[in-house]
C-alpha cells in the first residue's frame, strides 16, 4: 500500500510539475474514498528556502531525512544542470537501495540518472531533452515516445502534463482503479490518456546534407500526392537508380520511400489541423491513396489515429 510520499525539491524546480505531485498525493480526499497519504515536501535542509522562479521562493518543511522511510520518493522537475546536490543524489540512492519506489516528473529523470539509478533501466523524459539525455546517460534505455515508463520500482514521466499520467498510473497500480478515478475526477482530467509523446513532437523536414538532391526533394514535396518510383526520381536527378539510392541515404539519412512517407504524414498533420477534409480526402491529398493506408502510417509515426489527432489539435471550427 502507498501510505507515505516524499517529494524532493532543489533550487529552480518547476512549479506546475511540483503542483501535479501535490494535487495527486498531497490533497486530503478521504471524503472521496481515497486513503490518507502522509505527504512530505523535502529540501536538502528543512526550513531552507528554494527558488521557484517567477520571483518566488518555497520553504520545505522537511529535510532529506523525511525520505528515509517514505514508500514513494518523487523527484520533481527542475532546471537541467551539470551537477546536482550530492546529498540529494545520496538520498535517492538510499531510497532505491531499501526498496522504495522512485518517481520522476519530466526533467527529474536527469537527477535519477545522475544518481546512477537509470543505468540499464527503461525510462522516459520530455522529448525535447532526448538527445541531451542519451549523451549524458548512454546506459539508460530511453523511450522518448511514451508519456511514462513503469519499470517496477522506478517510474519516469515525460514533460509537464505527463506527470499527471504517471502519478495516476502509480495510484492505480498501488491503490486500485477506483481510487485513481476518484482523484482524476476531482482534478477534472482523464484517468488514463491514449497515445504517447510522438503526437506532440514537432517533426521538421529532414535537412539535406548538400544541395545536390535539393531540387528533387522540393519537387517531391510539391507533387506529394503523386507516386514517386525510385526509377523516376533517379532520372530526374540524372543518376542511375543505384547511385541515386546510395546518395539519397547519404544526404538525408534515410531511404526515398521512408523520407516520402514521413513527409506525407507531416502534410497530413497540417491538413488535419487546418482543414475540415475527411480522412479519405486527406489521404488522397498526401499521396497515401486510401484512408486505411493513411491511418497505418499516421499511427506508426505519430502514435495516435488521424481522428484522435484532429480532436486534440484542430480548432473547434475545423472539428465541426
Amino acid at each position: 500500500m502507498l501510505k507515505s510520499v516524499a517529494v524532493v525539491l532543489i533550487d529552480d524546480f518547476a512549479a506546475f510539475e511540483f503542483g501535479v505531485v501535490c494535487e495527486v498525493f498531497g490533497e486530503d480526499r478521504t471524503d472521496d474514498g481515497v486513503p490518507p497519504i502522509d505527504f512530505r515536501v523535502c529540501g536538502e535542509k528543512a526550513g531552507e528556502s528554494l527558488s521557484l522562479g517567477y520571483g518566488l521562493k518555497v520553504t520545505p518543511e522537511h529535510g532529506l531525512e523525511a525520505t528515509e522511510d517514505a514508500d514513494l520518493v518523487v523527484m520533481s522537475a527542475c532546471d537541467v544542470r551539470d551537477e546536482y546536490p550530492p546529498a540529494v543524489l545520496e538520498a535517492l540512492r538510499a531510497a532505491s537501495a531499501r526498496g522504495a519506489t522512485l518517481l520522476s516528473v519530466c526533467t527529474g529523470a536527469f537527477v535519477l540518472g545522475a544518481a546512477g539509478l537509470l543505468d540499464g533501466r527503461r525510462c522516459t523524459n520530455h522529448w525535447r531533452h532526448s538527445t541531451r539525455f542519451r549523451k549524458r546517460f548512454p546506459l539508460a534505455e530511453l523511450d522518448p515516445d511514451v508519456l511514462f515508463v513503469d519499470d517496477g520500482d522506478i517510474i519516469t514521466s515525460a514533460g509537464t502534463a505527463a506527470g499527471i499520467d504517471a502519478c495516476l498510473h502509480l495510484v492505480r497500480r498501488e491503490l486500485g482503479s477506483a481510487v485513481a478515478t476518484a482523484i482524476a475526477r476531482r482534478m477534472v482530467v482523464p484517468p488514463q490518456r491514449e497515445g504517447g509523446q510522438r503526437q506532440f513532437v514537432e517533426t521538421p523536414i529532414p535537412e539535406c546534407a548538400s544541395d545536390s538532391l535539393q531540387p528533387v526533394l522540393t519537387w517531391m514535396l510539391d507533387t506529394i500526392d503523386r507516386e514517386h518510383p525510385v526509377a523516376d526520381l533517379a532520372r530526374r536527378a540524372r543518376m542511375s537508380e543505384r547511385t541515386f539510392a546510395r546518395k539519397f541515404v547519404a544526404e538525408t539519412g534515410t531511404t526515398p520511400h521512408r523520407w516520402l512517407s514521413t513527409q506525407r504524414v507531416l502534410h497530413a498533420r497540417m491538413l488535419l489541423e487546418g482543414t475540415g477534409m475527411s480522412v479519405d480526402e486527406v489521404a488522397r491529398r498526401c499521396g497515401f491513396g486510401s484512408g486505411a493506408l493513411l491511418r497505418h502510417h499516421f499511427h506508426k509515426v505519430v502514435g495516435v489515429s488521424p481522428q484522435d489527432y484532429r480532436k486534440t489539435f484542430a480548432p473547434q471550427a475545423v472539428r465541426g
